[in-house]
């Protein structure tokens, strides 16, 4: 209760979102027949999640973030932010430090959606 328990991914290409999740994360997409949208329920380790096809136009990328944003815990930030750049994410907010708790930064998918992934570090400055 009061924790995040299930989130979505909106994106304008569903196939080239999944392939970029799932090299990213490892995640599976299983597609739900009972929705009357494209629609992809995410599997992972300790989330719920689905992927739908975006049902409306992009939003303008200076417009900013228009939902909450989903930081995703990762063992090396920098292993991951790297593998982002490599499948065509980018940076939208560089690493940075949580003081005693962790390093954090920002990205941009393929679909010019913010998501935040995180390393646990008590040592971070």
């Amino acid at each position: 209760m009061n924790t995040i328990s299930y989130f979505e991914i909106q994106s304008s290409d569903p196939n080239r979102d999944k392939a970029f999740y799932g090299s990213l994360f490892g995640w599976k997409f299983v597609k739900e027949e009972f929705v009357p949208i494209e629609y992809y329920r995410i599997e992972t380790n300790n989330m719920y999640g689905g992927l739908l096809k975006r049902p409306t136009q992009i939003p303008p990328a200076e417009y900013g973030t228009n939902a909450f944003t989903c930081s995703i815990e990762v063992s090396s930030f920098d292993e991951t932010a790297a593998l982002i750049l490599k499948l065509g994410g980018r940076v939208a907010l560089p690493k940075f430090a949580i003081p005693g708790r962790c390093w954090q930064g920002y990205f941009i998918d393929l679909d010019n959606n913010t998501f935040g992934i995180f390393e646990v570090d008590e040592q971070a400055k």
